[in-house]
């Protein structure tokens, strides 16, 4: 199976979960910035997992702009899975989480998502990822092709 992991990451976070995800995925996963990622990759894709940054209560601009590009015939049937950086803060739950925005909007476009939206957490806005995350990342991953 093809896996494509496409993610945004402006303080290197993201990227750092993005990879233990993708390592997990087979040897023909790959991760791919949102901003370079080829829309026709989403297609070819088995499975697309996306990653973005929390900003404000959704994902990243250049995330956003992403979704823009990719035709909504590109995620009809298509097994998807969402995951998020975040802030453990209380108050951010306020303006909500990327993933599970990101987990609508694909499934408004005929995806399935492949798990639950799943959020990783930094110490602060530009990081570092808490203890222990990427192997979390690595175990929600496993759940995913298994």
């Amino acid at each position: 199976m093809i896996a494509l992991v496409v993610y945004d990451s402006l303080h290197g976070n993201t990227e750092k979960i993005a990879r233990a995800v993708a390592g997990v995925l087979g040897p023909d996963a790959q991760a791919v910035r949102a901003g370079q990622a080829d829309p026709a990759a989403v297609a070819a894709a088995g499975l697309v997992v996306l990653g973005a940054p929390t900003h404000g209560g959704r994902p990243s601009q250049a995330m956003q702009d992403f979704f823009a590009r990719v035709p909504e015939s590109a995620w009809r049937g298509k097994r998807v899975a969402v995951f998020d950086t975040r802030v453990p803060a209380k108050w951010v739950r306020i303006f909500g989480f990327a993933a599970p925005r990101m987990a609508r909007r694909v499934q408004k476009m005929g995806a399935t998502l492949a798990a639950p939206p799943e959020g990783f957490f930094v110490s602060a806005t530009e990081g570092p990822l808490l203890a222990g995350e990427e192997e979390r990342a690595a175990a929600w991953a496993r759940g995913i092709v298994g």
